[in-house]
Protein backbone atom coordinates (compact mmCIF):
# COMPACT_ATOMS: atom_id res chain seq x y z
CA UNK A 1 0.00 0.00 0.00
CA UNK A 2 1.39 3.38 -1.00
CA UNK A 3 1.22 6.14 1.58
CA UNK A 4 -0.01 9.60 0.70
CA UNK A 5 2.97 11.99 0.39
CA UNK A 6 0.84 14.90 1.59
CA UNK A 7 -1.07 15.81 4.75
CA UNK A 8 -4.68 14.87 4.03
CA UNK A 9 -6.57 18.03 2.95
CA UNK A 10 -9.87 19.28 4.40
CA UNK A 11 -11.66 18.17 1.21
CA UNK A 12 -10.80 14.54 2.01
CA UNK A 13 -12.75 14.76 5.26
CA UNK A 14 -15.56 16.85 3.81
CA UNK A 15 -16.06 14.10 1.22
CA UNK A 16 -16.12 11.39 3.88
CA UNK A 17 -18.88 13.14 5.84
CA UNK A 18 -20.83 13.89 2.66
CA UNK A 19 -20.92 10.16 1.91
CA UNK A 20 -21.59 9.05 5.51
CA UNK A 21 -22.40 11.27 8.52
CA UNK A 22 -20.54 8.80 10.81
CA UNK A 23 -17.78 7.38 8.58
CA UNK A 24 -15.94 5.64 11.41
CA UNK A 25 -19.05 4.39 13.28
CA UNK A 26 -18.22 6.46 16.36
CA UNK A 27 -21.80 6.30 17.62
CA UNK A 28 -22.29 2.53 17.27
CA UNK A 29 -18.90 0.78 17.41
CA UNK A 30 -18.09 -1.24 20.54
CA UNK A 31 -14.40 -0.76 19.68
CA UNK A 32 -14.81 3.03 19.69
CA UNK A 33 -16.72 3.03 22.98
CA UNK A 34 -14.10 0.83 24.69
CA UNK A 35 -11.37 3.11 23.32
CA UNK A 36 -13.16 6.17 24.70
CA UNK A 37 -13.43 4.48 28.10
CA UNK A 38 -9.67 3.81 28.04
CA UNK A 39 -8.95 7.38 26.92
CA UNK A 40 -10.90 8.86 29.81
CA UNK A 41 -9.35 6.38 32.26
CA UNK A 42 -5.87 7.55 31.16
CA UNK A 43 -6.57 11.13 32.27
CA UNK A 44 -4.70 11.81 35.49
CA UNK A 45 -6.88 14.64 36.78
CA UNK A 46 -10.53 14.63 37.60
CA UNK A 47 -11.01 18.07 35.98
CA UNK A 48 -9.05 20.15 33.46
CA UNK A 49 -9.51 23.92 33.38
CA UNK A 50 -8.63 24.42 29.71
CA UNK A 51 -8.68 21.53 27.24
CA UNK A 52 -8.23 21.20 23.48
CA UNK A 53 -9.40 18.35 21.26
CA UNK A 54 -7.86 18.28 17.79
CA UNK A 55 -10.01 16.45 15.25
CA UNK A 56 -13.26 16.17 17.19
CA UNK A 57 -15.27 14.75 14.26
CA UNK A 58 -18.97 14.43 15.18
CA UNK A 59 -18.31 15.00 18.88
CA UNK A 60 -18.86 11.57 20.42
CA UNK A 61 -15.63 11.67 22.45
CA UNK A 62 -16.05 15.44 22.88
CA UNK A 63 -19.35 14.92 24.68
CA UNK A 64 -17.75 12.54 27.17
CA UNK A 65 -14.54 14.56 27.51
CA UNK A 66 -16.57 17.67 28.34
CA UNK A 67 -17.64 16.09 31.64
CA UNK A 68 -13.99 16.35 32.78
CA UNK A 69 -13.32 19.91 31.56
CA UNK A 70 -14.21 23.39 32.76
CA UNK A 71 -13.66 24.70 29.22
CA UNK A 72 -13.11 22.58 26.11
CA UNK A 73 -12.25 23.80 22.61
CA UNK A 74 -12.86 21.19 19.90
CA UNK A 75 -11.45 21.56 16.39
CA UNK A 76 -12.17 19.88 13.09
CA UNK A 77 -11.63 20.67 9.40
CA UNK A 78 -15.09 19.51 8.25
CA UNK A 79 -17.99 21.87 8.90
CA UNK A 80 -20.52 19.03 8.53
CA UNK A 81 -18.81 17.13 11.33
CA UNK A 82 -18.71 20.26 13.48
CA UNK A 83 -22.44 20.81 12.98
CA UNK A 84 -23.10 17.29 14.28
CA UNK A 85 -20.69 17.83 17.20
CA UNK A 86 -22.36 21.12 18.13
CA UNK A 87 -25.75 19.42 18.17
CA UNK A 88 -24.44 16.52 20.26
CA UNK A 89 -22.92 18.90 22.83
CA UNK A 90 -25.67 21.54 22.77
CA UNK A 91 -26.39 21.03 26.48
CA UNK A 92 -22.71 21.64 27.33
CA UNK A 93 -22.19 25.41 26.93
CA UNK A 94 -18.59 25.20 28.17
CA UNK A 95 -17.66 23.41 24.91
CA UNK A 96 -16.68 25.62 21.97
CA UNK A 97 -16.15 24.42 18.41
CA UNK A 98 -13.96 25.88 15.70
CA UNK A 99 -13.19 24.93 12.12
CA UNK A 100 -9.42 24.80 11.89
CA UNK A 101 -6.74 22.90 9.98
CA UNK A 102 -3.78 22.31 12.25
CA UNK A 103 -0.89 22.92 12.41
CA UNK A 104 -1.36 26.17 10.44
CA UNK A 105 -4.54 27.14 12.29
CA UNK A 106 -3.58 26.25 15.85
CA UNK A 107 -5.72 28.16 18.38
CA UNK A 108 -4.22 30.75 20.72
CA UNK A 109 -4.06 30.12 24.43
CA UNK A 110 -2.59 27.52 26.74
CA UNK A 111 -4.10 24.21 27.79
CA UNK A 112 -3.97 21.73 30.64
CA UNK A 113 -5.01 18.91 28.30
CA UNK A 114 -4.65 18.32 24.57
CA UNK A 115 -6.30 15.25 23.04
CA UNK A 116 -5.17 13.99 19.64
CA UNK A 117 -7.28 10.93 18.99
CA UNK A 118 -7.01 9.25 15.58
CA UNK A 119 -5.42 12.26 13.86
CA UNK A 120 -1.61 12.23 13.87
CA UNK A 121 -1.26 9.77 11.00
CA UNK A 122 -3.07 12.16 8.64
CA UNK A 123 0.00 14.45 8.70
CA UNK A 124 3.36 14.39 6.93
CA UNK A 125 6.52 14.27 9.06
CA UNK A 126 6.99 18.00 8.37
CA UNK A 127 3.53 18.89 9.66
CA UNK A 128 4.01 16.51 12.60
CA UNK A 129 7.09 18.56 13.54
CA UNK A 130 4.98 21.74 13.44
CA UNK A 131 2.36 20.08 15.64
CA UNK A 132 5.09 19.14 18.13
CA UNK A 133 6.22 22.77 18.29
CA UNK A 134 2.63 23.95 18.76
CA UNK A 135 2.02 21.43 21.54
CA UNK A 136 5.13 22.39 23.46
CA UNK A 137 4.19 26.09 23.29
CA UNK A 138 0.53 25.49 24.17
CA UNK A 139 0.82 23.30 27.26
CA UNK A 140 0.58 24.72 30.75
CA UNK A 141 3.09 23.35 33.29
CA UNK A 142 1.96 19.84 34.18
CA UNK A 143 -0.30 19.72 31.14
CA UNK A 144 -1.05 16.41 29.45
CA UNK A 145 -1.18 15.27 25.84
CA UNK A 146 -3.24 12.15 25.16
CA UNK A 147 -2.56 10.31 21.90
CA UNK A 148 -4.83 7.47 20.75
CA UNK A 149 -4.31 5.85 17.35
CA UNK A 150 -5.61 2.84 15.44
CA UNK A 151 -2.90 0.34 14.52
CA UNK A 152 -4.38 -0.97 11.25
CA UNK A 153 -2.88 -0.49 7.81
CA UNK A 154 -3.84 2.62 5.87
CA UNK A 155 -2.61 4.76 3.00
CA UNK A 156 -2.30 7.77 5.31
CA UNK A 157 1.03 9.64 5.32
CA UNK A 158 2.15 7.89 8.53
CA UNK A 159 1.37 4.70 10.42
CA UNK A 160 0.13 5.01 14.00
CA UNK A 161 3.50 3.90 15.36
CA UNK A 162 5.48 6.24 13.11
CA UNK A 163 3.25 9.19 14.00
CA UNK A 164 3.26 8.64 17.76
CA UNK A 165 6.93 7.68 18.03
CA UNK A 166 7.75 10.66 15.81
CA UNK A 167 5.91 13.05 18.13
CA UNK A 168 7.54 11.48 21.19
CA UNK A 169 10.97 11.94 19.59
CA UNK A 170 10.22 15.50 18.50
CA UNK A 171 9.20 16.51 22.03
CA UNK A 172 11.84 14.47 23.89
CA UNK A 173 13.47 16.48 26.67
CA UNK A 174 10.47 18.83 26.81
CA UNK A 175 7.49 16.51 27.26
CA UNK A 176 7.85 13.43 29.43
CA UNK A 177 6.34 10.13 28.27
CA UNK A 178 3.89 8.76 30.82
CA UNK A 179 1.32 6.01 30.49
CA UNK A 180 1.59 3.81 27.41
CA UNK A 181 -0.71 0.98 26.51
CA UNK A 182 -1.38 -1.10 23.45
CA UNK A 183 -4.30 -3.28 22.49
CA UNK A 184 -4.81 -5.36 19.38
CA UNK A 185 -6.53 -2.38 17.76
CA UNK A 186 -4.94 0.83 19.05
CA UNK A 187 -2.18 2.40 21.10
CA UNK A 188 -2.69 5.01 23.82
CA UNK A 189 0.14 7.28 24.95
CA UNK A 190 0.26 10.15 27.44
CA UNK A 191 2.91 12.89 27.39
CA UNK A 192 3.31 15.43 30.16
CA UNK A 193 4.81 18.89 30.44
CA UNK A 194 7.04 19.35 33.48
CA UNK A 195 5.54 21.25 36.40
Amino acid sequence: MTRSPHTLPPDYFTGLYAANPDPWDFTTSAYEHAKYDATLAALERETYSQALEVGCSIGVLTHRLAERCTALLALDVAETALDAARARCAAQPHVAFRRAAVPAEWPPGRFDLVVLSEVLYFFTPEDLARIADRLVAALNPGGEVVLVHWLGETDFPLSADAAVEGLVDLTRGVLEPGRRSRTEGYRLDVLRAPT
